[in-house]
């Protein structure tokens, strides 16, 4: 396949890095992959930029949970954009829903405006809108560049075939960046389906601690997860699935 985009999303230097060395040629940059994503620091942006060359973009997403947001939020939210702008972010990753759960097109044309010259990608808000052709249609007359999306499922695999019908549908108006559950074992059968040419994944794996004094009994936030277990890009994963692609 020639031209594809492989971005890979990560929350941290060490991942940046893997994910450019497996092959990948951009960046999600985002804190908290473990609830799905939010805002980076703006330090952790700097950091990473010193690190790798391949295009950086930020996700804008001020907290967990949905993508209704109050006044207070969204001000957050275009301030982030306009930062992230200044300090020279290749593109933003943003959305915002009304409560009905169609897109917010007075609150997304305000941040275009704030994202200027920078890419925009919507974000997963996508996948718990309540109409994705809808939504698709809004996207392009909005002139969002790229739709980050699993089909409206909680992986891309479960839903390709709605992902090939909004590939179709498009027709290159909007670039249909698949995403969640992208892995080296699907990767060959979710092109051939979809007919995307841009994919999304973490290829994270589990890196065990550091720390040999444990207090197991402690939690800092979800009970279910264990403190002394950290997530991390494998290169190796990222190569398999760039390689394939570069075969199809």
């Amino acid at each position: 396949m020639k031209d594809y985009i492989l971005e890979c999303c990560v929350d941290s230097v060490e991942s940046a890095v893997a994910a450019q060395a497996g092959g990948a040629n951009r960046l999600e940059l985002c804190a908290n992959l473990v609830i799905g994503g939010t805002t980076p620091d703006i330090n952790l942006f700097l950091a990473v930029r010193e690190k790798v060359s391949i295009k950086i973009n930020v996700l804008i997403r001020p907290r967990f949970g949905d993508f209704c947001y109050t006044g207070e939020e969204f001000g957050i939210i275009k301030k982030d954009v306009e930062m992230f702008r200044k300090y020279g972010a290749d593109g933003v990753v943003i959305g915002v829903l009304r409560e009905d759960g169609s897109l917010d097109i007075a609150r997304m044309k305000e941040l275009m405006d704030a994202a200027g010259n920078m890419s925009v990608t919507l974000h997963r808000a996508f996948d718990v809108s309540c109409d994705p052709f809808q939504t698709l249609k809004d996207a392009e007359d909005l002139h969002i560049g790229t739709i980050l999306t699993s089909g409206q499922k909680n992986t891309c695999y479960e839903c390709r075939e709605l992902l090939g019908q909004l590939v179709e549908k498009t027709a290159g108006k909007v670039d249909i960046l698949v995403g969640s559950g992208v892995n080296s074992a699907q990767i060959a059968e979710l092109a051939a389906v979809t007919k995307a040419k841009s994919f999304h994944l973490s290829g994270k794996v589990n890196v065990e601690s550091v720390m040999t004094y444990r207090k197991e009994d402690v939690s800092m936030g979800l009970p279910l997860m264990s403190e002394y277990t950290i997530f991390r890009t494998d290169a190796g994963e990222i190569a398999k699935v760039r390689d394939i692609l570069q075969r199809l």
